[in-house]
């Protein structure tokens, strides 16, 4: 099993993603494209991407440099538990609020607000844990 965010497990995730459509289809709706990057609070760079075209995953893999629109970081125990049991809007806040979640790029308040972009970004996180890692 690939371990969390490395080349493969972007792979993995991009195609998980892209099959599920309460994902893909409602940022679609809105246009949504981006460069995100996944990586764990405290080290310089993510270390995973994806490449994000209205709504549907065009590229994944390990992090080289790729410009972002959302940077998004927390602790590995942290990541682990939000892949094993998703993250709701509440306990997204409390994430945010506290510090376990880090968006180093991207604006956390126009997205929370914005429900065509908060409820799939909630989605995002029950499709993590459909990812095997090891």
């Amino acid at each position: 099993m690939p371990e969390l965010f490395s080349d493969d497990w972007m792979v993995d995730y991009g195609n998980a993603w892209n099959d599920e459509s309460d994902l893909g289809d409602a940022l679609a709706k809105i246009g949504f494209s981006s460069n995100i990057g996944y990586g764990f609070d405290g080290e310089d760079q993510p270390r995973g991407y994806l490449q994000v075209e209205n709504g549907y995953v065009t590229g994944a893999g390990a992090y080289s440099g790729q410009p972002l629109n959302w940077d998004l970081r927390a602790k590995p125990a942290d990541w682990k538990k939000w892949c094993d049991g998703g993250l709701g809007m509440m306990a997204m806040g409390m994430a945010y609020t506290t510090g376990k979640l880090k968006f180093k790029t991207g604006d956390y308040g126009a997205m929370v607000k914005n429900p065509a972009m908060a409820g799939p970004f909630i989605k995002s996180f029950s499709v993590m844990g459909r990812v095997a890692t090891s």
